[in-house]
């Protein structure tokens, strides 16, 4: 009962987390890879020592690629991504790389996307995350039709979607600030990220949820009497340890990935592990205990 009694105070800091991660997503952007945008990606492994980042964006600009990105991958590798490379330019890219021959290097892999297959790309995503949430709310719905006081069923669904509205954009307002200082973009594996976090997210409430359903059925059917604020509280500690417990297992395989996995899944890993926490905590700390205004707004407009 101590979440219900400090309720408060965690709803405050869910709104200054969220001020936050929308004003890095105003101010700062969310940088697009070429999976959005169209683009050509370069991946080079150096043969020898590889040389710092400062050195690669200095040759590569001055060979006139000032919008290039250049991010290392792996002990000896650079990916470079930038505006769509004709085969001219894409020598001359390579060449700048190598610093006019240098720096032996091997290219891994190139490849080029068009804008309007990007552009193609990014409204499938958001569409994705749409339906995603549509079916969330007409699943929730229909499971707690048989449980509509104090809270009406669809009542429940609209919590969730908005619940797992800010446990996207919490993410997507950290992965904001981390592009601003390591150059890192949003591409096809950022979109992945999130669909995930929505079913992970979302299984997390519904347990929740769903054992507060099924002490309002008990409540019911008389099998004890309890207010509306008392059943959220319980249903909230019988489930806390599983969520935690839960959470912390999959928090340390996604810390796993982020130390010794792959630069490719580093950020994919990064959003995830942010969504993971941020999750956890709306789970427990908001989506719930959010349902006993709702329940006592809807008591006095029945009055």
């Amino acid at each position: 009962m101590l979440i219900i009694k400090y309720r408060a105070f965690f709803f405050w800091l869910t709104g200054i987390i969220l001020v936050g991660a929308i004003g890095a997503l105003t101010f700062l952007g969310l940088p697009l890879s070429i999976d959005f945008t169209g683009g050509s990606l370069v991946e080079v492994a150096y043969q020898e020592t590889r040389p710092d980042v400062p050195t690669l964006k200095d040759r590569v600009t001055s060979a006139g690629f000032g919008d290039a990105s250049v991010r290392e991958s792996g002990e000896t590798g650079v990916v470079v991504r930038a505006h769509t490379l004709t085969p001219t330019e894409h020598e001359a890219l390579l060449t700048a790389l190598s610093g006019g021959g240098t720096d032996a290097l091997t290219e891994t892999r190139f490849s080029s996307i068009g804008p309007s297959l990007g552009s193609e790309l990014a409204i499938k995503a958001l569409y994705a995350i749409g339906v995603v949430m549509l079916t969330i709310v007409l699943y929730i719905a229909f499971a707690f039709r048989k449980v509509s006081k104090p809270v009406p069923s669809w009542g429940y669904g609209v919590v969730v979607v908005a619940m797992l509205a800010i446990d996207i954009i919490v993410p997507a307002g950290f992965f904001a600030a981390y592009a601003y200082f390591t150059g890192a973009q949003a591409d096809a594996l950022f979109v992945v990220a999130l669909l995930a976090l929505l079913g992970y997210c979302v299984n997390d409430v519904i347990v929740i949820f769903d054992r507060i359903r099924e002490r309002l059925k008990l409540n019911m059917e008389k099998k004890f009497e309890e207010d509306f604020e008392t059943t959220v509280g319980i249903s909230i500690d019988q489930t806390l340890a599983r969520s935690i417990n839960t959470s912390v297992t999959t928090a340390l395989a996604l810390l796993a990935v982020i130390i010794f996995g792959p630069e490719t899944t580093r950020d994919f890993a990064l959003v995830m592990l942010v969504g993971v926490i941020i999750g956890t905590f709306s789970s427990i700390c908001r989506s719930a205990p959010i349902l006993i205004p709702i329940a006592h707004a809807f008591a006095k407009k029945g009055e």
